[in-house]
Order: C-alpha cells, then sequence, then structure tokens
C-alpha cells in the first residue's frame, strides 16, 4: 500500500540496496528496491556509489531493465532520454526541435530533470539508502548489539560477489521477516537443520532485539554434527534417522571468525536478512510486489582473500539456500500454507504467545521477536 510505502520503505529506516562487491569497476550497477521502488545503484569514475530512481524523468518508463551490468550512460529505450552514472539527465534527443520547429521551451533547464536520488550510506561493503535526508547514522538505526553481530560479518575484509538468486513468494512480505524471527519453527520444521544437529532446540542461543524491537540477531552455536537421535529430537517428525548426503563436505565448518556462534541470522528492518551458517554468507533483500507476494533476492558472497578451496566450499554449501535449497524450499511452502491460511479465512488473527518479551535471551521456544516486531510496526503505521 501507499502507506505502507511512505512510512516504512520510504521513512525513516536505512533500507538495503546491495554488495560494493556487485559493482567492482567503474560503471558497473545493480537493480535494487527501496520498498516496492525500483532504483539503479553504480559506481562512477571517482568511486563514488550512487542510486537513484529507476524511472525516465520524462513519461515514467523503468529504464534499466537488466540486473547487472557496465554502462556509461543509461538510455531510457522509449525517447532515448539519458543519464550520467550519477542519475543527471546528459542528453534530450531534439531538445531544439528540428529545423527550427517544436523542441522543448527556451525556459526548459536540463539539470532540473535529474532522477531522483537517494542517500546512501556504506559500511564495510554493504550499501544503504534513505529518501530521507534526516535518517539517523547506520550505526545508531542498527543498535549497538546487532551491530556487534553485523560487523562480525562485515569486518573490514573486501566482499566477494558469488552469485545471486532472484525468485517470487507467496506471501506478505513481513511472514519473511517473521520466518527469520523465528527460532521455533527452525528445530521443527526443517529436515537439514535437525537431522545433521545445525540448529536443535538444545543448542545454545541468543536471541537478540533492539530496544525498538525492530531488529533481532537469532546466534547459534551447534555441537559436532551429528544425525543420531537423541532427546531433544525424539518427538520431531523433521528428524530422519540415517540420512546422509552424497556429499558430507557440505557439513564441515572452518572456525573463520572470532564468534562462540556457528551460525547467526540478522534481520535489519525493513528489508535485510543477513546469514552466516557455517561457512555459508549470504545477504537476502525482501522487496514487496503486492499484499499477498514478495521477490526474495539472495546474495551469496565470501572474501576477497579466501583461497578457491574455500571459494569452492561456500559455494557448495550454499545449496543449503536459495529458491530449490535444502532449508529455502521448506521455509517458502510454509509461508505458502501461512498465506493460504489467513487470505480465506475470517478472522485471520493467529497465535504468538510462546515466551515472555523479558525471557532470557537463550531459548529458541518463543515468539518474542515476532511480538516485538509487530509492535514496532504498528507504532510505525499508526495503527
Amino acid at each position: 500500500s501507499d502507506r505502507k510505502q511512505e512510512r516504512i520503505f520510504g521513512g525513516q529506516p536505512w533500507n538495503y540496496l546491495g554488495l560494493e562487491a556487485d559493482l567492482p569497476k567503474p560503471g558497473d550497477y545493480i537493480r535494487s528496491y527501496l520498498g516496492s521502488i525500483p532504483v539503479v545503484v553504480a559506481r562512477d569514475d571517482d568511486g563514488q556509489v550512487n542510486v537513484f530512481e529507476n524511472r525516465c524523468a520524462h513519461r515514467g518508463a523503468e529504464f534499466c531493465k537488466t540486473h547487472r551490468g557496465n554502462t556509461r550512460r543509461f538510455v531510457c529505450p522509449y525517447h532515448q532520454w539519458s543519464y550520467d552514472l550519477s542519475g543527471a539527465l546528459a542528453g534530450v534527443p531534439f531538445k531544439r526541435g528540428v529545423d527550427g520547429k517544436g523542441g522543448m521551451p527556451a525556459s526548459f533547464e536540463q539539470d532540473q530533470h535529474n532522477l531522483r536520488r537517494v542517500n546512501v550510506t556504506c559500511r564495510n561493503g554493504v550499501i544503504f539508502g534513505s529518501f530521507k535526508d534526516d535518517t539517523p547514522p547506520l550505526a545508531d538505526y542498527v543498535g549497538a548489539d546487532l551491530l556487534t553481530e553485523f560487523d562480525s560479518i562485515f569486518n573490514g575484509r573486501k566482499l566477494k560477489h558469488l552469485g545471486t538468486h532472484r525468485n517470487v513468494i507467496t506471501g506478505n512480505w513481513k511472514l519473511y521477516q517473521e520466518n527469520l524471527k523465528d527460532p521455533y519453527h527452525a528445530t521443527l520444521l526443517h529436515t537439514y537443520l535437525t537431522t545433521f544437529g545445525l540448529f536443535v532446540a538444545g543448542n545454545r542461543t541468543n536471541i537478540a532485539v533492539d530496544p525498538s524491537g525492530r531488529h533481532s540477531a537469532l546466534p547459534n552455536a551447534r555441537p559436532k554434527v551429528t544425525n543420531t537421535l537423541d532427546a531433544h529430537k525424539a518427538e520431531i517428525k523433521s528428524f530422519r534417522a540415517g540420512m546422509t548426503l552424497a556429499d558430507p563436505r557440505v557439513l564441515e565448518f572452518f572456525q573463520e571468525f572470532e564468534s562462540e556462534w556457528s551460525s547467526s541470522a540478522i534481520t535489519i528492518w525493513p528489508n535485510l536478512i543477513l546469514l552466516r551458517q557455517m561457512n555459508i554468507l549470504s545477504a537476502r533483500q525482501i522487496v514487496p510486489t503486492g499484499p499477498d507476494a514478495f521477490m526474495l533476492i539472495w546474495t551469496a558472497f565470501g572474501y576477497e582473500d579466501d583461497s578457491e578451496d574455500m571459494t569452492r566450499h561456500r559455494l557448495r554449501q550454499n545449496n543449503i539456500f536459495g529458491p530449490g535449497g535444502f532449508l529455502g524450499i521448506d521455509g517458502h511452502e510454509a509461508l505458502k500454507f501461512v498465506q493460504d491460511g489467513l487470505s480465506r479465512s475470517v478472522p485471520r488473527s493467529g497465535i504468538a504467545a510462546l515466551g515472555g518479551d523479558d525471557d532470557t535471551p537463550d531459548t529458541v521456544i518463543t515468539d518474542r521477536a515476532i511480538r516485538l516486531m509487530y509492535r514496532h510496526y504498528r507504532e510505525v503505521m499508526g495503527l
């Protein structure tokens, strides 16, 4: 809705837009989104990252249709108005008309028709944008506790883009924020996690929520990987004793961070999911496409100084995630089931009553992070 776009994605939050590793050279660009508004993220000749609306100033056409590339100019296919790498209007065909006839009036000022620019901030290779001029500094917006988790991944090492998935999920965009704030389902739904011990109810964890309730982190420390039955798995239908993998290397974990956690799922409101699972590093961008569907853009990355073996290892492990991943496919189907249930029933309420809001953060049997997110959402939306 217009209200959602104005108050959330177009409001005070910093929106994740991509990684600087997507733009290694001058002229490199990617398509991205602030909520449902398409934007272009481009690196200019000075190395500066610019973000501007993907909407021609002339008649409003979305001019950039390729996901990524390198260019000197963006040219609208409709009437060939062209823009430079900062989004400034660079050329108007027949601006003076033909043979003195037609064309733009003498009062037309080209520099008054640049593309709408987005304010940009970058932190250790991650690009955020906001349409607002008074958005707080990113460190203040994310908050100290969550920033520690963020910086454990983005620690100053130069990033390397490994690949991108895009898929559309049938469900409201907030369901995906919910899903990554929901440790309860992770111990029950995902056969891969429970069978191989990556995330089970007995693992040590710490569910951190920032004071506003909008961001959260769900770190987890797994014991040595095993698919033998124990007390925490005995009643879980997703556990498959004896299940093996054709390539067991995907379960190898190489300690590479000064962190006590083997995995961490970080949600930064409104559109970013950061995930470190073993040696997988992944950023997911939520793009609402309507009240009952959203696009998910998954970016797998590593570090420029990774060895070739580590890069292959990260790519191998990334089979867990993505539209058809061992885990991803479970969650997407579950979200569709929720959307189906919500859209076909009256009333549309659900229950998120597990745990208390003031519980210690070391239990996974809680809906605390979901409740606090919706408290923030209702405040922002004026509900």
